[in-house]
C-alpha cells in the first residue's frame, strides 16, 4: 500500500448494506458482544487516506484495517474491506470498520458518460438519463470553497418524505375529523389487522390483539399469520419471495424497536441490513429504503461523539413508522402495487422550467453541516430547491445566505434567486425537487413574482403525480405578545377569531438573526405579518417561520425595503426599526385581552401520545412499560378522553398494558415472546398519531 498521509477529518466510504451485514454475521457471539464499544473507539480513532485513494485505520498495535472502495466511491465487495490480524476476515476489527462506516445507497450507478464539464451533445436525449449514482449526487448549488456537502438533515429537509427512495405513504391523517376516527369496534384477537378505508379500531379490552388505525394509507384489513405456508402467487399481489422478504424486515424492525434505539447496536443493525438486501433482492424497493433510512436514524441517535446532537426523535419515529406500515401490509399479500415502489430516477420535465424564488432556508445539519436551501415554486404549485450544504456548522450557514450559485454556465447568488426567478431548459430534478447540474442544463435569471402568490401555494394541491407535498406552511397572523424566545399570534381566518399559536425560532444559533427578528416580531403586538414556514412536528400548535412579509391591504403591517420584494428571509434578513409601522411601538391591538396568559395556546393533549411513542423507539419496550406501572397512566387516558380523543385514549392504554405484558407459562417461566403483538400495537398507535396530527395541522393553518 502506498505510504499514507494522515487526514483526521477524512470520513470513511460508505459501504453497501451486505459487506456490512455479513462482516457482523461472521462473527463469534463473543465478539458480537464487544462490538458496540469497537465502533464507538473508532470514532476518536483518526483515519488515514492514502494516494491510492485507499482507507488505513489503526485499531491496534498490530491490527490496520484498509477499506479500498471502487471506482463509485463505494464498498461493494468484501474484499474491499481487509484487516492485517490472524482472524481477519473474521475479525473484530473489520466488522467494526465497517459497522462505522456510513450505509450506501443501493442505486445502480449510472452509465459512463461525457464529464458534467464538458459540452452537451446537439441533440440530447429529453428522456430519464437513469438513476442516481450510488456516490455523491451534484449538487445545483456550486459551493464556493469548501465543495458539496451533504444533504440537510430531514428536520430542514424540503420533502417530508422520510425514505428518500421511496414514495411515501399517504398520511392517514385524510380522516374527514380531526382524529381521524369516526367510531371504534372491538378486533379479533387472532392476530394484528391491516389498515383499512373505514374508521380506526382498536382492541375492546388491552388484552385483545392490537389494530392499526385507518386512511387512506392502507386499503384492506386482512388477519396476518405468522406461521403457515404462502399462498401461491395472485396476478397483482407480492410473490412468496417478496412475502418471505417483507417477513423478515418485520422481525428485524420489531426486534429493533422492542430494544430501543439505545440498545439497537451493530448487531441488530446488521441484522436489519441483511433482511433489507434480501428485500431488495425480492424486488421490494420501498421497504429497502425504509430499512436503509432506520439504520441511519439509528447511527445518528447514537452517535458516541454526540456529533448528531440535534437528531430528533421524531425522525427515527417517522422512519420506523414507514417501514413497519410498509412490511405489515407486504406480509400480508396487499396488492398495493405502491407498497413495492421502484427504483427512483431523476426526472427531466418536459420543455422548460419557469420558478419562482421564495425564501432562503438556512441549514445547520449532523456532523457539522451547514449551508442554504433555497425553494422555487413552478406555475403549477410544485416544489423544487437549490442547495449548498457542506461542513461548516452555522457560520458557514450564514455565508451561505449570499453565496453564489451555480448551475452550468449560470452563476448567480442565493438571495438573489430568492427574490427573483429562473428559466431551467433540460432541467434534471431528483426524486426530492432537488434540481441537479447535470450536462444538457441550461438556466436563465427571470423576474419573480409577488411573495403572496409562493405563499397561497403551500395551500395548492401539488402536481398529480409529482409525489411531493407543500413543504411549507403560510399563514397570515396577529401578534399577540411575546413569550421567552416565541411569540404568541392569532390566526388571521376573516372575520372570526383565529386560533392563538405559536411561532419559534427555526434555529436558535447567534449566527443566525431567527431569534433576533422573533423578538423584534413579538414587541409589537398589534403587527399583522404574513409568514411561512414549517409546523413543528412536535407541536402543531407550533410554527417555525422561515420568512415573513407584509398583509397586503392591512393598515399596520411591515412596510420592508423594495429590493426585498416584500419578504424578508428570517434567518439572514434582520428586521429594523424602519421596517416596522411609523412610531417606536405598534399600536395596541384593536382587542383588548393582549396578556400572553390570556392567550396562550394550549397544546393538545396528543402530545401525551407522542410522548410515549418516542419513548418506546428510544428507550425500547421497557420504558414504554413505565406509564403502566404507575398512576399517570389513568391521568393521561383521561385527559386524552375529555380532549375528545377516544380513539388515542384507547391505543395509549393499550400500548402500555402490551408493553408491560410478560406472557409466563403454566410454571412461571417466560413464554413466547409476543414481540409482533407489541410492534403493531405501536404501529396503530403511531400511525394514529401522524393522521390526526395532520388534521390537527390543517384545521389551524390552512383554513
Amino acid at each position: 500500500m502506498t505510504p499514507p498521509r494522515e487526514d483526521t477529518g477524512a470520513p470513511l466510504p460508505p459501504v453497501a448494506p451486505a459487506v456490512s451485514a455479513a462482516a457482523v454475521e461472521s462473527l463469534t457471539t463473543r465478539l458480537r458482544g464487544r462490538l458496540d464499544q469497537a465502533v464507538a473507539s473508532l470514532a476518536t480513532t483518526p483515519v488515514e487516506l492514502a494516494e491510492d485513494g485507499t482507507y488505513a485505520i489503526r485499531c491496534g498495535a498490530d491490527a490496520w484495517v484498509t477499506l479500498a472502495p471502487g471506482p463509485s466511491g463505494t464498498i461493494t465487495s468484501p474484499d474491499q474491506a481487509r484487516c492485517t490480524c490472524l482472524l481477519s476476515p473474521r475479525c473484530l476489527h473489520r466488522a467494526a470498520a465497517l459497522a462505522a462506516s456510513p450505509v450506501a445507497d443501493t442505486i445502480p450507478s449510472r452509465e459512463p458518460g461525457p464529464s458534467p464539464d464538458s459540452d452537451p451533445p446537439a441533440d440530447p436525449d429529453p428522456s430519464p438519463e437513469g438513476s442516481q449514482p450510488a456516490g455523491p449526487v451534484p449538487s445545483a448549488a456550486a459551493v464556493s470553497s469548501a465543495g458539496p456537502g451533504p444533504d440537510p438533515s430531514p428536520e430542514e429537509a424540503p420533502s417530508a418524505a422520510v425514505v428518500p427512495s421511496a414514495k411515501p405513504v399517504p398520511p392517514a391523517g385524510h380522516a374527514p375529523s380531526a382524529e381521524g376516527a369516526a367510531s371504534t369496534g372491538p378486533v379479533s384477537s387472532a392476530g394484528p389487522a391491516l389498515l383499512t378505508e373505514a374508521a380506526p379500531s382498536v382492541a375492546a379490552a388491552p388484552s385483545a390483539g392490537p389494530a392499526l388505525p385507518t386512511g387512506p394509507a392502507a386499503r384492506a384489513v386482512r388477519p396476518v399469520s405468522t406461521a403457515g405456508p404462502v399462498p401461491p402467487a395472485v396476478p397483482g399481489r407480492p410473490s412468496a419471495a417478496q412475502v418471505r422478504a417483507a417477513g423478515g424486515l418485520w422481525t428485524a424492525a420489531s426486534a429493533v424497536l422492542a430494544a430501543g434505539a439505545v440498545a439497537a447496536g451493530a448487531v441488530p443493525q446488521a441484522e436489519l441490513l441483511r433482511a433489507a438486501h434480501t428485500a431488495r433482492l425480492a424486488g421490494l424497493h420501498r421497504a429497502e429504503g425504509a430499512a436503509l433510512a432506520v439504520v441511519r436514524h439509528l447511527r445518528a441517535t447514537r452517535d458516541p461523539q454526540g456529533a448528531h446532537r440535534a437528531h430528533r426523535a421524531d425522525e427515527l419515529v417517522a422512519a420506523l413508522r414507514e417501514l413497519l406500515l410498509v412490511t405489515h401490509r407486504l406480509k400480508a399479500a396487499d396488492p398495493d402495487p405502491e407498497l413495492v415502489g421502484g427504483v427512483p430516477h431523476n426526472h427531466r420535465p418536459d420543455g422548460a422550467l419557469r420558478l419562482y424564488g421564495v425564501c432562503r432556508e438556512p441549514v445547520v445539519g449532523p456532523g457539522g453541516a451547514g449551508g442554504v436551501v433555497t425553494h422555487l415554486v413552478d406555475d403549477t404549485g410544485r416544489w423544487y430547491t437549490l442547495r449548498d450544504v457542506g461542513p461548516g456548522g452555522p457560520a458557514r450557514a450564514r455565508r451561505a445566505g449570499t453565496a453564489h450559485v451555480a448551475v452550468r454556465s449560470f452563476l448567480s447568488d442565493h438571495e438573489r434567486l430568492s427574490r427573483g426567478g429562473l428559466v431551467v431548459t433540460g432541467a434534471v430534478v431528483a426524486p426530492d425537487g432537488r434540481l441537479l447540474a447535470e450536462r444538457g442544463v441550461r438556466a436563465t435569471f427571470a423576474a419573480g413574482r409577488p411573495w403572496a402568490d409562493a405563499v397561497a401555494a403551500t395551500a395548492a394541491p401539488d402536481r398529480p403525480g409529482s409525489g411531493h407535498a407543500p413543504p411549507l406552511t403560510g399563514c397570515d397572523v396577529r401578534i399577540v405578545a411575546a413569550e421567552g424566545e416565541e411569540v404568541l399570534v392569532r390566526v388571521l381566518t376573516g372575520d372570526a377569531p383565529g386560533p392563538t399559536v405559536r411561532l419559534a425560532p427555526a434555529h436558535r444559533h447567534p449566527a443566525l438573526a431567527h431569534t433576533v427578528n422573533l423578538r423584534r416580531l413579538g414587541a409589537c403586538p398589534g403587527l399583522e405579518v404574513r409568514v411561512l414556514g414549517r409546523v413543528d412536528p412536535g407541536r402543531v400548535t407550533t410554527l417555525r417561520p422561515l420568512a415573513v412579509g407584509p398583509v397586503p391591504g392591512a393598515a399596520t403591517t411591515l412596510r420592508l425595503p423594495q429590493e426585498w420584494r416584500d419578504r424578508a428571509d428570517l434567518g439572514y434578513d434582520t428586521l429594523a426599526d424602519a421596517h416596522f409601522p411609523a412610531g417606536a411601538h405598534c399600536p395596541p391591538p384593536p382587542r383588548p385581552r393582549t396578556a400572553a396568559a390570556d392567550a396562550r395556546p394550549v397544546d393538545s393533549p396528543l402530545r401525551r401520545i407522542r410522548d410515549l411513542v418516542e419513548l418506546a423507539v428510544t428507550g425500547g419496550r421497557r420504558a414504554a412499560a413505565e406509564p403502566a406501572r404507575d398512576g399517570d397512566r389513568a391521568g393521561h387516558v383521561a385527559a386524552l378522553r375529555r380532549g375528545g380523543f377516544a380513539t388515542g385514549a384507547d391505543l395509549f392504554a393499550a400500548l402500555g398494558a402490551v408493553a408491560a405484558r410478560r406472557p409466563r407459562d403454566a410454571f412461571g417461566r417466560p413464554a413466547r415472546d409476543d414481540q409482533d403483538q407489541y410492534a403493531a400495537q405501536w404501529l396503530a398507535t403511531a400511525v394514529y398519531l401522524t393522521g390526526t396530527e395532520a388534521a390537527l395541522a390543517r384545521g389551524l393553518w390552512h383554513r
